[in-house]
């Protein structure tokens, strides 16, 4: 490889041709790792909760996702709202998606009478289709 501050002949520099590509690719990678986790990030919903186990589940698309967290506090797809301004928010959600479901996702904390609340202010806003979001679990050992 040649170096571009040798002397060659009579006091010139020597140019050097090449290019060092090695600090471009260093660049894309990092750039190709921050993408990957960002667009890991903007997947989950706007709480971390355990879901309940169930044998066996059905994927459905996600339209608008109510979580509710261990400490009852209530997201409507990532964005926090009181529980006495959830219908209000999942009724302007509704009004321009009527056929969308909507899924409850709790945590395995999360007490039946939350749910029960949640549940029926969707309803009152106007939710056709209702469902309750779990994660498969291990399947249960014959005995």
């Amino acid at each position: 490889m040649a170096v571009g501050n040798r002397f060659a002949g009579r006091g010139r520099f020597r140019i050097m041709a090449d290019i060092n590509i090695t600090p471009l690719t260093d660049i894309f990678l990092v750039l190709l790792i921050i993408f990957m986790v960002t667009s890991v990030a903007m997947v989950d919903s706007g709480a971390k909760v355990m879901l309940p186990e169930v044998d066996e589940t059905q994927a459905t698309p996600r339209e608008i996702t109510v979580t509710v967290t261990q400490m009852h506090e209530i997201y409507v797809n990532a964005d926090p709202v009181p529980l006495e301004d959830l219908e209000a928010a999942l009724r302007a959600l509704l009004a321009t998606r009527p056929d969308t479901s909507v899924v409850l996702q709790g945590d395995r904390e999360v007490i039946l009478g939350d749910a029960v609340r949640i549940l029926s202010a969707a309803q009152r806003a106007g939710a056709t289709q209702v469902a309750i979001a779990a994660e498969r679990g291990r399947p249960a050992a014959a005995e």
